[in-house]
Order: C-alpha cells, then sequence, then structure tokens
C-alpha cells in the first residue's frame, strides 16, 4: 500500500472568463519568463487539448502534461499533476475555456475550477480588457464570489490600449479590492497561427515557435510582477496525495486481470513503435510511460521521414495530429505505407486514434494511405467535438470487450463507413453509436483516451506486442 505524502509544489492556475482571453498567451510567456530566470517549471493543461502543451513544453523543457478530470476521473487530477511536477520549483496550469465551463451537463466536472480546486491553487484571472474600463471590476467580481471554494488571487489584464486606458482599469480593480498582477499591451506580433483545430502545433513551426515563445516570455516579464505572481504560487498549501507511477499503475493493472497479465522481462522488452513528426503531435506523455513501465521499448518514428518502421517493432502507435495537412508527403513515402500495411497483415498490434485512422484507411482526400482499412477519410466543414463515454465492443490488443473508458473526439475530418464489421468502441454518452474498426490486431478510432484512466490497456497492447514478437 503507498502512503499518501505532502506534495509542496508552488503553483497556479491561469483562467479566463472565456475563450479567446489570452490564457495562452500569459500562461506560455510566464512559464518561460520564469525558465529563463532559473527555475524549474512544471506545465500543465486542464482539459484534453494536445496543442498547447507543445508550446508549455517548449517554454520549459519539459513535457506538458494535461489534467482532465473528465477523462481520467477527479481522484488522477493531484496525483497526475503531482507526478509531473516532482522535483520542480514551480507549476503552471493552463485552464480550458471559461473558468467555469466543463464537460456539458455535468456541473463542474472538468472545469479549469474543479482543476484549482483538486490541486489548492489560487487562480490567476486573465482579463481581455480591450473593450471595457470600469465594468471590469463587476466581471472579475462576480467571477470571485461565484464559488467561494475558488481563490481568486489576482487578475493580468491583457489587451489594454493605453496608459490612460490601464490607469481606469486599475482604479477600479482597486475599489472592488483585486491585485493586479500584470497589464499586457496589445501586441499580436507574438500570437501563434491558428486553422481548422486551433493553434498550428510547434512541431509544424519550430523556429517560428521557439521566437514566439521567446516575445511572450519578452512581454510577460515586461508587464507582469513576477515577484507577485511566485509569492501568489508559494502561498498554495501542500497536497496531501501520493505522486501517480505508471510502475505502480502498470503493477496494480496486472496484478487485476483476468488471468494475471505478466510484464515481459528484461532482455525480452518489445519494441513499440510510435509514430511522431510534424503528421503525429497528439499524445500524453503518459502513454509512453506507461508502455515502458509495462515492459516495452517505446521508439519513436516519423511517417514524413522515414521509410521503415523501427527495426524489430512489434506493436505500433499512431495517435492523433494532423495528416491532411500533411497528406501528399505521407502518401509519398510508400516504403513506409507499405510497411505498415504489411505488419498490420500479418496480425501486427496497431493502435490507431483519430489521425492514426486516417492513416491507416485506403485514402485521405483522394491520396492514398496505408490501406489497413477499408474505409476512406476527407474533410469536412463540421467540427465534431466532445467528451464522450464509450464501451470496447470488440476484443483487440488494446481493450477487452466491456471495458469502459471515457474519451474525447476532436476532428474536421469524416471516415466512410464510420464504422466496421467489428467496430472499436460503443458510445453511450451523449448519443449512442458505434465507431472505428477492430481488424486482426488493429484497433483504430477518432476517439481519444488517456490511458492513465484505465492503464490495462497499456498492459493488454504490451502483452499482445510480446507475443506478436
Amino acid at each position: 500500500m503507498v502512503t499518501s505524502h505532502a506534495v509542496a509544489v508552488p503553483r497556479l492556475v491561469i483562467a479566463a472568463p472565456s475563450s479567446g482571453s489570452g490564457k495562452t498567451t500569459v500562461a506560455t510567456g510566464l512559464m518561460a519568463a520564469f525558465a529563463e530566470g532559473g527555475l524549474a517549471v512544471s506545465p500543465h493543461k486542464a482539459g484534453p487539448d494536445y496543442i498547447d502543451p507543445g508550446y508549455h513544453a517548449l517554454a520549459t523543457g519539459r513535457p506538458g502534461r494535461n489534467l482532465d478530470a473528465f477523462m481520467c476521473g477527479p481522484e488522477l487530477v493531484a496525483p497526475l499533476f503531482a507526478h509531473g511536477a516532482a522535483g520542480c520549483d514551480l507549476a503552471v496550469v493552463e485552464g480550458v475555456m471559461g473558468l467555469y465551463d466543463g464537460a456539458a451537463g455535468r456541473g463542474e466536472l472538468a472545469s479549469t475550477a474543479q482543476v484549482a480546486k483538486l490541486l489548492r491553487a489560487p487562480v490567476v484571472l486573465v482579463v481581455d480588457a480591450s473593450s471595457q474600463s470600469r465594468s471590469v471590476a463587476a466581471l472579475v467580481h462576480g467571477f470571485a464570489s461565484f464559488d467561494p471554494q475558488v481563490r481568486l488571487g489576482g487578475v493580468i489584464l491583457n489587451k489594454v490600449g493605453s496608459d490612460r486606458h490601464e490607469a481606469m482599469l486599475r482604479e477600479a480593480l482597486e475599489e472592488a479590492g483585486t491585485p493586479v498582477l500584470g497589464v499586457l499591451r496589445r501586441a499580436p506580433q507574438v500570437s501563434a497561427p491558428s486553422r481548422h483545430l486551433g493553434l498550428v502545433p510547434v512541431a509544424e513551426r519550430r523556429a517560428d515557435a521557439v521566437a514566439s515563445v521567446a516575445a511572450l516570455a519578452d512581454q510577460v516579464r515586461a508587464g507582469c510582477d513576477l515577484e507577485a505572481l511566485l509569492a501568489l504560487a508559494r502561498s498554495a498549501p501542500p497536497l496531501d496525495c501520493a505522486a501517480w507511477s505508471p510502475e505502480r499503475a502498470v503493477a496494480s493493472a496486472a496484478a487485476a486481470a483476468t488471468p494475471a497479465a505478466t510484464v515481459p522481462g528484461p532482455g525480452r522488452r518489445p519494441v513499440i513503435a510510435l509514430a511522431g513528426g510534424a503528421a503525429f503531435t497528439f499524445s500524453y506523455a503518459e502513454h509512453a510511460e506507461l508502455l515502458a513501465a509495462a515492459g516495452a521499448e517505446v521508439v519513436p518514428f516519423d511517417p514524413l521521414a522515414d521509410e521503415a518502421l523501427p527495426e524489430g517493432t512489434s506493436g505500433l502507435v499512431v495517435g492523433g495530429g494532423f495528416p491532411e495537412v500533411y497528406a501528399p508527403e505521407l502518401a509519398a513515402n510508400e516504403p513506409l505505407r507499405k510497411a505498415v500495411a504489411d505488419f498490420a497483415a500479418a496480425g501486427g498490434p496497431v493502435a490507431a486514434e483519430c489521425a492514426g485512422l486516417l492513416y491507416l484507411a485506403r485514402s485521405l482526400d483522394g491520396r492514398p494511405m496505408c490501406g489497413v482499412l477499408d474505409a476512406d477519410a476527407v474533410m469536412s466543414q463540421r467540427l465534431t467535438l466532445g467528451y464522450r463515454e464509450a464501451v470496447a465492443v470488440s476484443d483487440s490488443p488494446l481493450a477487452a470487450a466491456g471495458t469502459r473508458l471515457r474519451g474525447h473526439e476532436f476532428h474536421r475530418t469524416v471516415v466512410e463507413p464510420g464504422a466496421g464489421p467489428a467496430p472499436a468502441w460503443g458510445f453511450t454518452h451523449p448519443e449512442r453509436r458505434v465507431e472505428g474498426f477492430v481488424h486482426r490486431g488493429v484497433h483504430a478510432s477518432y476517439l481519444h483516451t488517456h490511458w492513465a484512466a484505465e492503464p490495462s490497456v497499456a498492459v493488454r497492447f504490451t502483452a499482445a506486442a510480446a507475443a506478436y514478437r
């Protein structure tokens, strides 16, 4: 049995009244400014988003980690935070949407406010002040008083137009008793470019992203009271929890398996190839950690550049990303497409999520893909977005039939047909439908999942890779 212990990492949650207020600008700039000042900064993101953590990682030199109370359960938020923040001087958590916005119809579940309460962390509210003056005090007062358990430690005013505008805002907030911890002027030159699913990932614009993050650090350093923000972070009380451990999670899942799962021993580690590069940037850091803890040797590869799977591959994981942006390049890499198709045809275990589903299809926007699945994918004008509750319909190397998981869909593509003869998942909420494909050793679906919520999938997949080898 693992006993709890105090986690005393200073921490801040960066929130906002609504999306588009500047959370990513402020959170990333703060991370970079503190890291450049010599602090070890742990970056976190509330919710399922994959793209912002890429900028966080660039700012801090550490993996950006997600804290999602819907996908992983509220009980794992603090342990996952403690795991990621171990040994750090400061943790910065970027919120999702507006402070109190969460899973539709579920109250505070998966909201930034819930994450802040679970972490006992002070909140800094980033307010877009571009179209208001004294009203800012009423807005902030409403957010501060809506839930007394949420501790609002101060505000950072974004998109302030002039010295006079700043003076009016400060006067109003002083009357309301809310500290102003920073003022940022309009600076579009440091904003990151966006497209159909949000910001363009770091991997697609590395040099420009480095420059953008450096500019954000300069802007935040000039406009924010870093000493006051650090003092606020240090006022967070200790958390009484044990840090999440991939080794313990795997051991518990293996012991609970029927029959008990066997983790491969030293010298017999199956190679699991993990797709990466610019086309496949969406992956939770805990997935690779769980696979390694389950006995796998995780080897990254880039489907845009590598013409073969890593030597000795006996399992393949292809997560999310933007293959639609790189469809010509992926199609042109015929040797790798053939290698993936041959591996799947031979029964090799494959786990594919969203972008991985598109890559395994017969075609994507008319360009040839791997042809593992008897399905075709095209771009759509419709955004499919939201949390899902799902149950595995068919046995696969990833999940036994009946396994229940919570996940997230986020795509502007359509696969036809949407499910194979043996579907991957049956969605039970918010709508009832089947989705995805299980074929030989392949599990392919649009559903993004977080394996920390169900470590048995990493144990099962690694065991399938070991058996295939």
